[in-house]
């Protein structure tokens, strides 16, 4: 067999400018040929060319030239009476037609008929309300529609001062209508917020001494507090036993400090509200404070809204979901959770410790403590920390089974709380 290959070859033709290559310019001499020019064709040619310097005047970059001598300084006030006089000197463009009060000049524009599809589309639209329905909104005054439609909420068809005149029951503001304009309101001023004069260092003395008058702390907005301060407030709070309420908001609070403050509500028995919101906590560190509250369970508001890290993502949600499920004392969470389900088995569960809160107030039982303990904080904080230290091997404890005679176990759809029985001196 005989085998035939075609060849194609490609021919380029240069590039020409002028009737020669573009490559026998690379070696010209630009400013000799400048030189060679005279000045009226250099002006020519910086009427074609833009310098795109932002160093030259504009005045030098336009094409335009004024040849005019300068007339004198510039007085505003004259040139601008004189654009007025021109203006008014000057006559009005002649109307084809003159105006006429009532008068259409031109054509009027018609709108095009509807399409009979679309007619009858809207014809089907009607609704049979029934004739008691019909008869109460045929007798309903302007004021009573714009009230349903707020209710219902239909918030395109009135203006704000209507809506919110409807949600609070004010009655409707007089002649506005369908057509009303919101109108311009004064602001209302009100006075500065006093700074926080809570002195840091006494308030940690008084923690640490337990001082038994001291049962709510307020820090918030107090930029000033050092990590060691933070480090001797935490430490104090450790063995505390009257302090109830401990507010941290906008305090500068770290991951490193909060982690201290985590290790430190495993140890209190006391503190019932914690808030530390507005600071720079990462998710992570939220999600080891929630953990450390199931080792008291004695918490019942936690908020740690607005940190460093808006979002959380659905791993963490989850994680803080299942913390708080095992949690019975828990009754106010504030944290932004994105997540629907997060969302509704949060709050599903805050609602079955408060009702269970009541009942146990109700039979005289108290609802405080748990047998559950999470790991410690204590392995966290030694993982920021710059010495490395080797992790111990713990020893597994044996379980040891509760004889039913010494508890009584409450089975509950959601939980098994285990209370002790009562004493002897109570009444059975």
């Amino acid at each position: 067999m005989t085998s035939s290959s075609t060849t194609t070859k490609t021919i380029t033709t240069p590039a020409k400018l002028y009737g020669k290559d573009v490559g026998a310019y690379d070696d010209i001499d630009v400013d000799e040929l400048l030189a060679q020019l005279s000045p009226e064709e250099i002006t020519m040619l910086a009427k074609e060319v833009d310098p795109d310097d932002s160093f030259l005047p504009p005045s030098q970059r336009t094409n335009y030239e004024c040849d005019k001598a300068p007339t004198g300084p510039l007085d505003r006030k004259k040139l601008i009476d004189h654009i007025n006089k021109q203006a008014l000197e000057t006559p009005d463009r002649p109307e084809l037609e003159p105006f006429v009060p009532g008068v259409v000049r031109g054509k009027k524009w018609i709108p095009p008929p509807q399409a009979a599809k679309l007619q009858a589309a809207d014809e089907q639209i009607a609704i049979d309300l029934g004739d008691e329905y019909e008869q109460a909104l045929s007798d309903a005054t302007q004021e009573e529609i714009i009230d349903l439609a707020a209710i219902l909420g239909f918030h395109s068809m009135m203006n704000q001062d209507q809506y919110h005149a409807s949600l609070l029951n004010k009655g409707q503001p007089v002649g506005l209508g369908w057509d009303g304009i919101t109108k311009s309101a004064i602001p209302k001023i009100f006075p500065a917020e006093a700074p926080n004069t809570t002195d840091p260092e006494e308030t940690i003395q008084r923690i640490k001494s337990d001082d038994s008058k001291l049962v709510e702390v307020n820090l918030n907005n107090i930029k000033t507090i050092s990590d060691e301060q933070f480090d001797k407030l935490f430490e104090a709070l450790k063995s505390n036993t009257h302090l109830e309420v401990l507010s941290l908001t906008n305090v500068g609070l770290t991951d490193r400090t909060a982690l201290m403050l985590a290790a430190a509500l495993e140890q209190n028995h006391a503190l019932r509200v914690l808030n530390v919101e507005t600071n720079f906590i990462s998710p992570t560190v939220i999600v080891t404070l929630v953990k450390s509250l199931l080792t008291q369970m004695t918490i019942e508001e936690f908020r740690a809204s607005n940190q460093r890290s808006q979002v959380f993502g659905n791993k963490i949600e989850m994680e803080i979901t299942e913390l708080v499920e095992k949690n019975t004392t828990l009754l106010r969470l504030g944290l932004h959770l994105e997540f629907n389900d997060a969302r509704h088995r949060v709050a599903a569960h805050l609602q079955r410790n408060i009702d269970r809160i009541r009942v146990d107030k109700r039979d005289g039982r108290s609802s405080r403590g748990s047998y559950y303990r999470p790991v410690r904080i204590e392995e966290e904080l030694a993982e920021m920390s710059d010495v490395e230290e080797e992790p111990e091997e713990e020893e597994e404890e044996p379980e040891v089974e509760v004889p039913p005679a010494d508890y009584d176990v409450e089975e509950d759809p959601d939980n098994v709380v285990i209370r002790p029985p009562p004493s002897d001196d109570e009444d059975m």
